[in-house]
């Protein structure tokens, strides 16, 4: 379904979807004096030579954050998204696609932490060796292992300090991904009750696709599900024809800022006339179910 190397898709429509809204997580973080943790349970390799074979061989980018880059019309919040691209690309032209390790490092305060686990050996080292040399001095700020981020989220939860937010973005290659990601953001609630935890996740001609967001609704916790549909699924029921985010105890600013970029979004970045977006919010966590009485 998708290739276990995300550098093939570095760049592309979901990951446009995704390190948007992470940006605007980190920046509703950075409101408030106290610090936070960040944890990315799949940090993948942390930045992506667009040139490299991976990424130039289907050059996915060019339909994701390749189309927002001359933009000049882009409300504020998404014009902030490409910046901080533009971050690592200083000479104007897109040859490095930063992922969310890099993207959060570079917003994330003095006091803020990240926590980064990683299970493919080869992207483990890679990104390593690209935060030590993108983010000199920073050592303090971050720890990575090499490990399954869904076993090891409870090494981290709660955070010290009480604040801060999850994200899970697994390749789902493996089915058992979809009800593990499940269970993990169970366990992150149990743990954590107060925490955010955005999970995406890839819209296929699978069952384990449509359902999971409908399973996610009924945890116990406020939530805003964003998804955007880039084209129709293809004939063959093979690829990703769009993304969602699932974000549990979100900031109440979030939904706001979607809808006012969503539009745009969608138009940049659709690839034939199925595109279209959808933005769901509950505002109170669901209330318990409970058990019926027997009637005898």
């Amino acid at each position: 379904m998708l290739s276990y190397r995300h550098a093939f898709h570095a760049g592309n429509h979901a990951d446009v979807l995704k390190h948007f809204v992470l940006v605007q997580l980190l920046r509703h973080f950075n409101q408030k004096d106290k610090p936070y943790w960040v944890v990315d349970t799949h940090a993948g390799a942390g930045l992506y030579d667009l040139q490299s074979v991976y990424a130039s061989k289907n050059a996915e980018f060019s339909g994701g954050i390749g189309r927002l880059w001359e933009r000049k019309n882009l409300p504020a919040p998404l014009a902030d998204y490409v910046d901080q691209v533009r971050h690592f690309n200083p000479d104007g032209r897109l040859r490095n696609y930063p992922g969310s390790p890099a993207l959060a490092l570079s917003l994330m305060r003095e006091a803020d932490r990240l926590r980064l686990f990683e299970l493919h050996s080869t992207d483990a080292r890679v990104l390593a060796d690209t935060l030590g040399r993108a983010f000199p001095g920073r050592e303090k700020h971050y720890a990575l292992r090499q490990a399954d981020g869904f076993a090891e989220l409870k090494s981290v939860l709660p955070p010290p300090p009480r604040r801060g937010f999850t994200l899970m973005d697994p390749a789902y290659e493996d089915k058992r991904d979809y009800l593990r990601a499940l269970a993990a953001v169970k366990e992150g609630l149990a743990r954590f009750a107060t925490g955010t935890f955005a999970l995406w996740y890839p819209q296929v001609q699978r069952g384990d696709s449509r359902q999971l967001p409908e399973k996610l609704k009924k945890l116990p916790a406020s939530w805003l599900h964003v998804s955007l549909t880039v084209q129709a699924p293809s004939e063959d029921g093979f690829g990703m024809h769009g993304s969602g985010l699932f974000i549990l105890n979100p900031p109440w600013t979030l939904a706001s800022t979607l809808k006012d970029c969503l539009p745009l979004l969608t138009e940049a970045l659709a690839q034939d006339d199925q595109a279209r977006h959808q933005l769901e919010l509950q505002e109170t966590a669901p209330a318990p179910t409970r058990p019926k009485k027997n009637s005898a």
